[in-house]
């Protein structure tokens, strides 16, 4: 999604230097660590840096020279050691894009994906940073980055309205999620299904057809949208579906006008009674599992909580719960949320009510980055609060019973990997081995943009 990549072009020559700070304790004196070329000291602390590309093979060498790694920090190139950890930087820019308010956050969606790109800004060139994003779409045009998905979900409805042939609803309501105060615009939209025949569950998406002929004069293309609500609907009838939707808006980065994105600007601004295009639902990567004792971690960025609160709802709202006598969970669920601000807290009523009310079975845990300060005194980001709690959550990601479930701006996961891998270590564990185990176990679940 090019889009994207006008505002995240800034990080990316940054970001793909992909160096990490490993601080390294208690390796030996030996034969082989004289002759290394890395400064090894008889006590103390050792900073190693570390290219992304070598992180698996550099732990398993220090863990052959008798040393533990206390810490992983995301670095540049460029930044100087002087003896101590360099903070925050590579990675706090991905994630000052994922939470922030200005950047072009993929049509405003938290999973939202124009399946034709040349689309977002009619009009307009395709800004230069964003060359390489579309490299990495995949055959079918798509620049949303999933895992692999489950091969026995047969029973998942896909592509019951294809974009030929696209089912029509209507717009219910169309309500503000952003407080006073807060960056940008985001919407809750609920739309009515009764005259079709679409039906989804959690962790599913659908494509949303927006009207008008794009710069080369043929009609607009779909963007994908993560579904925001159980597959009952918000009234637990059966009857709707609703979306969280940001309106995309960023500098164009030639001619300095203000872009907004085709799709979410026309969904923001929809009023109730509108027509819809709808295709899908499509996606069964992200799906929950039917254990109800299951454990469920859940990370996301901005608008990547729309799955998230589908699956909160099916788990917790009492009107769920008497709708799905088959599945009463009982497990535990912890939500990391990356925001910008407190008023940018998408849901955040709904969230405190279910904490409040199942103290032992959710847990809500906010970074909010222009006002909480991380331990080296820079913004709060998720992958800071992923770091605070590596060790917990890493006990919690042992356990088969439970499934992680990542959703936002791609280049998120490498802070994530980061904080697990340190926690990992301490066991002598290859995080990035273990993470490959819990993917071929479906218990791994990423959905980027």
């Amino acid at each position: 999604m090019y889009n994207q990549g006008a505002v995240e072009g800034a990080a990316n020559t940054e970001l793909g230097s992909r160096i990490f700070l490993y601080e390294v304790v208690g390796l030996r004196q030996s034969e082989e660590t004289d002759q290394t070329n890395y400064p090894i000291r008889k006590s103390g602390s050792v900073f190693i840096r570390v290219p992304y590309n070598r992180m698996n093979q550099e732990m398993r060498r220090i863990t052959r020279l008798g040393g533990t790694i206390v810490s992983i920090q995301p670095v540049t190139a460029l930044e100087p050691v002087n003896g101590q950890a360099s903070f925050g930087s590579a990675t706090s820019v991905v994630s000052e894009l994922a939470t922030s308010g200005e950047t072009a956050n993929s049509e405003g969606n938290g999973k939202a994906t124009p399946v034709n790109t040349h689309s977002e800004t009619k009009g307009f060139t395709k800004p230069p940073a964003a060359e390489e994003q579309l490299k990495n779409k995949d055959k079918k045009g798509n620049t949303m980055t999933q895992a692999k998905a489950k091969k026995d979900h047969g029973d998942v409805p896909v592509n019951t309205y294809r974009p030929n042939a696209p089912f029509i609803g209507k717009v219910i309501s169309n309500e503000p999620l952003v407080k006073e105060g807060g960056i940008g615009i985001v919407q809750h939209l609920k739309f009515d299904l009764s005259a079709g025949d679409l039906k989804y569950i959690e962790g599913q998406s659908i494509g949303i057809i927006p009207p008008g002929l794009d710069k080369n004069g043929k009609p607009e293309k779909l963007r994908l949208y993560s579904i925001a609500s159980t597959r009952h609907g918000d009234d637990v009838d059966d009857k709707t579906v609703s979306l969280c939707v940001r309106q995309l808006e960023y500098k164009h980065p030639e001619t300095g006008e203000t872009v907004y994105g085709v799709c979410s600007t026309h969904l923001c601004f929809l009023e109730p009674g509108a027509d819809v295009k709808i295709t899908g639902p499509v996606g069964k990567e992200m799906l929950l599992p039917d254990d109800p004792d299951a454990n469920v971690i859940m990370m996301a960025t901005g608008t990547g909580i729309a799955p998230m609160r589908a699956y909160l709802w099916r788990q917790f709202k009492d009107a769920e719960r008497a709708a799905n006598p088959e599945y009463q969970f009982k497990g535990f669920s912890w939500l990391i949320f990356g925001v910008p601000t407190t008023p940018n807290l998408l849901y955040k009523e709904e969230l405190e009510e279910i904490e409040q009310k199942y103290p032992d079975n959710f847990r809500l845990t906010a970074a909010i980055s222009r006002e909480q300060k991380n331990p080296q005194g820079g913004r709060m980001y998720i992958q800071d609060r992923v770091a605070e709690h590596a060790d917990e959550l890493w006990q919690l990601i042992k356990n088969e019973k439970t499934h992680t479930y990542i959703c936002g701006l791609r280049g998120m996961e490498e802070g994530i990997d980061a904080a697990l891998t340190t926690a990992a270590a301490k066991e002598g564990v290859t995080w990035s081995d273990y993470q490959k185990q819990l993917k071929k176990a479906h218990r791994w679940h990423v959905e980027t943009y």
